[in-house]
């Protein structure tokens, strides 16, 4: 793990998007697209303003979300239409953009279909990942039903998650997914993520702390 630590959430959101863009601008120099997976959440907003902005080749480059909720894209809580308003504007609106939702009354009826359209894009080019205070990411949260499933080394390249509190069901992609990375950016704000954070580095154990099984190869973005 590479921790790096900013003196202020500014800074460190401009300079993570120009990570993300020299990073998405050097594979598409060298491959036929990049796969770029994003989160949710209101963590990444700011950096989603700056890199849509970034001058390279936007049509080549396939974006994702690292978990969605099982909503339709125009639901309120929809990681979809965050990335809609935040990324996929500007130049970046030139990105191709692969849902993890499809209508269907559960996601277990649409993974199969789901994971297929994510077969080219494996492994991940560049991936973005938030953290909550419980030490989840993406949607693997600690003791959650079928979280083990999602953290062995066979999982599917997406699972179906419910975690207790959430109000519907979530789509995930999986801990070998997520560890199989070419590049790997965690980005976490304020001393409450921090202490998770050192709790995670402590614990080591992906059932508790479900983050530290995507940490070894990580780079780690801190600001108060």
């Amino acid at each position: 793990m590479n921790l790096i630590e900013y003196p202020d959430q500014d800074m460190m959101m401009i300079d993570v998007a120009n990570h993300l863009a020299g990073e998405l601008a050097d594979c598409v120099m060298n491959h036929d697209h990049a796969s770029f997976a994003v989160p949710g959440g209101t963590t990444p907003g700011p950096i989603f303003d700056t890199l849509c902005a970034a001058d390279l080749d936007w049509s080549r480059v396939h974006v994702f979300l690292t978990d969605e909720r099982w909503v339709p894209p125009d639901h309120e809580r929809s990681n979809t239409r965050l990335i809609r308003e935040r990324l996929l504007t500007g130049r970046a609106a030139a990105a191709r953009y692969l849902p993890l939702y499809t209508a269907a009354e559960r996601p277990e009826d649409k993974l199969a279909e789901l994971a297929a359209g994510l077969a080219d894009e494996l492994p991940i080019s560049v991936l973005l990942l938030g953290m909550g205070p419980d030490m989840h990411t993406a949607s693997l949260f600690p003791y959650a039903q079928g979280l083990e499933a999602a953290l062995a080394d066979d999982a599917p390249t997406l699972m179906a998650m419910r975690a207790p509190g959430a109000p519907e069901p979530r789509v995930t992609l999986t801990a070998p997914v997520l560890k199989s990375a070419m590049s790997t950016h965690l980005v976490i704000t304020g001393s409450e993520k921090r202490k998770a954070l050192d709790q995670a580095v402590r614990v080591q154990d992906p059932v508790q702390a479900p983050v530290s099984a995507i940490l070894a190869g990580a780079t780690v973005h801190w600001a108060e």
